[in-house]
């Protein structure tokens, strides 16, 4: 049984090896030697130093931050309305089908409405307001990032709602409490898990953007993906752009590290909840 297992497990492991391990052993590399191939730790000492990278990773964080702020303020009451009808699972696919159009198709059809001869412009026009410049803007990347996230935020939270136990809430009506008392108190720090899954699948992903800040943000918003982009296409600098993707590396073991389920630490401790 034990072979089996063992043969079984290669092609995981391979994949592992090639996919995963060796393409960060060579990221780690580069970003710890210079041109000549010595091992430095100048380009961590001059993204540090450098105002421009420094204010493009507060950049991606506030960035990252707001796209996933408002994603969870849309996907938590979309998630609980979903969780309580009675096909639940065919309005969740309506929610998820957008998943599985290309970015690119959707990046492109954002330009389209968000245009100065956009649907978003002629809407407006109908109330007598000229057009206005949507697309290249703050605005319209964090509204088409959000847009693209959505869906990797409810999915998380309707799974865990959908699995909470009913009878819970309806010992919390016997009880006396109302329905506010229900959902702030009980509903809301049971689907805890949730949101923190939707949080770590929304922040990480969007601390990396790069296609959406080209196509609707128009070079104007610079993030740490756009950073990385640029170094390795553009300037031919793998070493600094090595750098940056272990930063940003870093920063994504941080999120997760912050938003992991404290209760399943505290139960391997052996302690009480």
């Amino acid at each position: 049984m034990k072979k089996e297992k063992l043969l079984f497990s290669i092609p995981y492991t391979l994949w592992l090896a090639f996919f995963v391990v060796i393409p960060l052993l060579l990221l780690f590399f580069q970003a710890m030697t210079n041109a000549s191939g010595h091992l430095t730790l100048a380009n961590f000492a001059a993204y540090f130093a450098s105002g421009t990278y420094l204010r493009m990773t507060l950049n991606s964080v506030v960035y990252a931050f707001l796209i996933t702020v408002i994603t969870l303020v849309i996907s938590y009451p979309t998630a609980y309305f979903l969780a309580n009808l009675k096909n639940r699972q065919f309005w969740l696919l309506l929610v998820i089908l957008p998943t599985w159009i290309n970015l690119l198709l959707k990046a492109y059809a954002f330009i389209g409405i968000l245009s100065r001869d956009g649907t978003a412009n002629s809407f407006i026009a109908l109330l007598g307001i000229a057009p206005q410049q949507l697309l290249f803007t703050n605005a319209s990347f964090i509204l088409v990032s959000s847009y693209i996230e959505i869906p990797f935020m409810i999915l998380p939270i309707f799974n865990v709602l959908n699995d909470m136990d009913k009878d819970l809430i309806q010992a919390s009506r016997d009880l006396g409490a109302n329905s506010w008392q229900t959902l702030w108190r009980l509903i809301v720090p049971l689907s805890m898990p949730g949101v923190k899954s939707g949080v770590q699948s929304v922040f990480i992903p969007s601390l990396s953007l790069f296609m959406i800040t080209r196509l609707i943000g128009g070079n104007r918003v610079i993030t740490l993906g756009t950073a990385i982009e640029e170094h390795f296409l553009t300037t031919q600098n793998w070493h600094m752009g090595s750098t940056i993707g272990v930063i940003l590396i870093i920063a994504m073991v941080a999120t997760m590290i912050l938003t992991r389920d404290r209760k399943k630490t505290i139960l391997r401790r052996g302690g009480r909840l």
